[in-house]
């Protein structure tokens, strides 16, 4: 097996060569963490870490495309970050909305779906407004599903899930014995989808911050150190060499043997 260190040496191209098309995860979730501290670092506004990240963002995407891997679920603004300074929460609103009305069109012709997963409320009108019109105007393409979990929160969809719940038991459309994991399954913001096979966290954190805590159920975790501004689509690369060198075992037998 290539070591760490003979990959970090590896080119790209080479990188690329390594993986197997026939074990490619369906869907990728990822935590974009570190655009603060990128920008710390340097001396600069926070503003321009969340700059940074949004061009991260762009080369994840155009390498989830590339790689044929259908379902992308990106946590961009979490129902905790409300807790920031207000003028920060405002420029990162903002800057999602102008980079989605920039990138829309692109995204459009490469085939890419958007999604918000999340809840709009107390989301500025124009962000909901470019959000529904982005999700209408992608909304036939299949080549890459784009969730991005906008004003999300793990325990926050919970809650949603089983207020949807509970009035389809007032009304007499659900029986309280009708209810199992399909059923919570089908009330989540990701209803319809499969869970993620591999879930990335940027800025070696080792938390997962209340996100898809449903669906991560077992999902395979991969940790890195980058800074969220400064992941690639050779970072990507190797996060998924990883995630296909593990065994799969769902809490019973492997699923994939390990090179």
């Amino acid at each position: 097996m290539v070591s760490r260190q003979e990959l970090e040496a590896l080119s790209e191209e080479e990188l690329k060569a390594m993986l197997d098309k026939d074990r490619m995860p369906k869907h990728v979730a990822i935590i974009m963490d570190g655009n603060r501290r990128w920008a710390k670092q340097r001396g600069l506004p926070i503003l321009q870490g969340h700059r940074a990240g949004s061009r991260a963002t762009r080369q994840v995407v155009e390498a989830c495309v590339e790689l044929g891997i259908p379902i992308l679920t990106l946590y961009a603004f979490s129902t905790e970050n409300w807790r920031r300074p207000p003028l920060e929460v405002q420029a990162l609103l903002h800057l999602i909305e102008v980079t989605l009305k920039r990138e829309r069109d692109e995204l459009n012709a490469n085939g890419v779906r958007v999604r918000h997963i999340g809840s709009t409320e107390g989301l500025p009108e124009s962000l909901v407004r470019t959000l529904k019109e982005t999700e209408e105007m992608t909304r036939d393409n299949s080549t890459l599903l784009l969730n991005i979990a906008i004003n999300y929160g793990g325990r926050n969809e919970l809650v949603r899930a089983v207020h949807s719940i509970a009035q389809k038991i007032k009304s007499g459309l659900l029986k309280p014995e009708d209810i199992d994991e399909s059923i919570i399954s089908a009330h989540l913001d990701t209803n319809g989808l499969p869970d993620p096979d591999l879930l990335i966290r940027t800025g070696n954190e080792w938390r997962i911050s209340n996100f898809l805590l449903w669906q991560i159920a077992y999902t395979e975790l991969y940790v890195t150190p980058t800074l969220w501004p400064d992941f690639n689509k050779r970072e990507f690369l190797l996060a998924l060499i990883d995630f296909q060198r593990r065994e799969r075992r769902f809490g019973g037998i492997s699923h994939v043997t390990a090179r």
